[in-house]
């Protein structure tokens, strides 16, 4: 018999999409030199850059550093579709910490060439992310301490309470617009450098880079915490 928790493990791993907000923190937008938007900026990164807790973040052979976000992770627990939002928490299925890695330089480019953040945001290991809380541990998503650290100093910390768009709207926007399935997950804006909805992550303030060599360890206050190395891919073998 499964227990709640591998349950809960599966569930992640049933999802078909990571739903992004970018901007969901008034002081991040300000940070990065954006206007504070008035509807959810979204992007999609792929199921395949997730990261279990433990794990090594890699990165790309050209480059020397990332910026890794902290976010909210919001996991979805059944099918959503135009879902009211009066309701749309009890589509939740659960909540983890997540980062959202970004390779600035490639986002950059394709920022400056009108081009999407796909290649910046989606490489292999780009979503670290924590095992999955049952909605009983955390009564309300809309104030949780939220921190980042690197070689153990303090990064970012912030509260989800200062985010624009709370989770209700996004699960009834996002719904909206693409079917929410078992699993997926949301990651609800940054705060700062770093973000998850289907499982949904939000980002306080705090930018900066994390470079090879370097850990990182995140969490989410009175909860949980997760941990991560920062190493440079390894280059494919020749055949």
């Amino acid at each position: 018999m499964a227990t709640p928790s591998s349950a809960r493990h599966k569930l992640l791993q049933m999802g078909t999409k990571i739903v992004a907000v970018g901007r969901n923190y008034a002081a991040h937008a300000k940070e990065m030199g954006s206007a504070v938007p008035t509807e959810p900026v979204l992007f999609l990164k792929p199921t395949s850059s997730y990261l279990d807790n433990g794990g090594t973040i890699e990165v790309p052979h050209q480059l020397e550093s990332l910026h890794p976000e902290v976010e909210l992770a919001v996991v979805i627990g059944r099918k959503a579709r135009d879902v009211p939002e009066a309701v749309a928490m009890d589509y939740v299925g659960g909540y983890a910490v997540a980062l959202d890695m970004t390779a600035r330089e490639l986002q950059a480019s394709a920022k400056a060439a009108g081009l999407p953040w796909t290649v910046s945001k989606g490489q292999d290991t780009f979503t670290p992310i924590s095992s999955v809380l049952p909605t009983s541990m955390v009564p309300d998503p809309d104030d949780l301490e939220l921190w980042l650290k690197v070689d153990g100093e303090t990064r970012q910390k912030g509260s989800t309470k200062d985010t624009i768009f709370k989770i209700p709207f996004l699960i009834s926007h996002i719904s909206s617009i693409m079917t929410l399935l078992e699993g997926d997950v949301i990651l609800t804006g940054s705060g700062g450098d770093g973000v998850l909805l289907d499982s949904l992550v939000s980002t306080p303030p705090g930018v900066g880079p994390v470079k090879v060599g370097q850990k990182i360890t995140a969490g989410i206050t009175g909860l949980l915490d997760v941990h991560f190395n920062v190493e440079k891919r390894p280059r494919p073998e020749s055949c």
